[in-house]
């Protein structure tokens, strides 16, 4: 009789070696546990294959050159509504007042945008402005029209970009408001709004989507400021011209300039972005000697 043969050894997880398997990845063929398979388009794939694939697969890129969200979801879009409404509550809380929470505000009194204030040496204001607002309604319909556009706005130029041309256009509006309106209490997200406006504006353009909607909201806005009294007519401006010319810078300029890959397109659209925010920073502080 022929001695009986013991039976072949069990296959195991080769990253789990406890654990015996039948299962083996399909694209590398190794033994794999269920917890370390992935479901492919032809069988299932072990997890080490799967992050070799993502290295090597081309990043998708928007047409700002921002590698495009895995996560849909605008983070800095949020972030910013929150930051508003907490600087609201606190002021609230203050003044003891949801409707009048300027009056009696200690946090509003330092930091709404007041030129001269700037100009003795209150340089917070120039940012902290942008976060106040007068009263809930201003408020609500900052944040409102912040949500609408700074979503899409978000995912096409990514986070860093986008949170950069939202604050340059909210030190557009400071710029704009210390050169022309030297005498004015301003407050609000209006000017990094309006400058969002003219960024989806020229999005729109870049991605050859009719932008009409945008330029008529715009003109609506621009007629509103003109109109009404206690509106910030050059913050509106200011933020518009900075946050278009930002995004221009973006996703615009790499192309004019010639930049035929993604890295040197990035380069330029970072580098108009610190040229723009440097001018910005200049205008402020040529209006602060002057005030001076």
């Amino acid at each position: 009789m022929n001695p009986q043969q013991s039976p072949p050894p069990a296959q195991v997880c080769v990253r789990h070696t406890d654990r015996p398997t039948g299962l083996s990845c399909t694209r590398c063929g190794r033994p794999a546990c269920p917890e370390c398979l992935r479901p492919a388009s032809v069988g299932q794939h072990c997890v080490d294959c799967v992050r070799a694939d993502r290295r090597t697969t081309p990043q998708v890129r928007t047409v700002s050159g921002a590698a495009a969200a895995r996560s849909g979801t605008p983070i800095v879009t949020y972030t910013l509504i929150a930051l508003n409404v907490l600087v609201y509550v606190v002021t609230a809380a203050q003044s003891r007042s949801l409707m009048a929470n300027e009056r009696g505000s200690a946090l509003f009194v330092d930091w709404v945008m007041f030129p001269p204030a700037v100009a003795s040496g209150d340089w917070f204001r120039v940012i902290g402005s942008g976060f106040l607002h007068y009263g809930l309604i201003h408020l609500l319909l900052n944040m409102f029209a912040l949500y609408i556009v700074g979503r899409d706005i978000e995912l096409v130029l990514g986070r860093a970009r986008y949170l950069a041309v939202y604050l340059i256009s909210l030190l557009g509006g400071s710029a704009a408001v210390m050169l022309l309106a030297q005498n004015s209490l301003t407050a609000g997200a209006s000017g990094a709004v309006y400058g969002l406006f003219g960024a989806i504006t020229v999005i729109l353009i870049r991605l050859r989507q009719n932008p009409n909607s945008m330029l008529i909201l715009i003109g609506i806005n621009v007629f509103i400021s003109f109109s009404l009294p206690g509106i910030s007519l050059w913050g509106h401006l200011g933020g518009l011209a900075a946050g278009t010319l930002a995004t221009l810078g973006v996703v615009f300029l790499p192309s004019w300039l010639g930049a035929r890959t993604p890295e040197r397109a990035r380069v330029v659209g970072i580098v108009a972005l610190v040229t723009l925010a440097v001018a910005v920073l200049a205008v402020i502080v040529v209006a602060t000697m002057a005030l001076r």
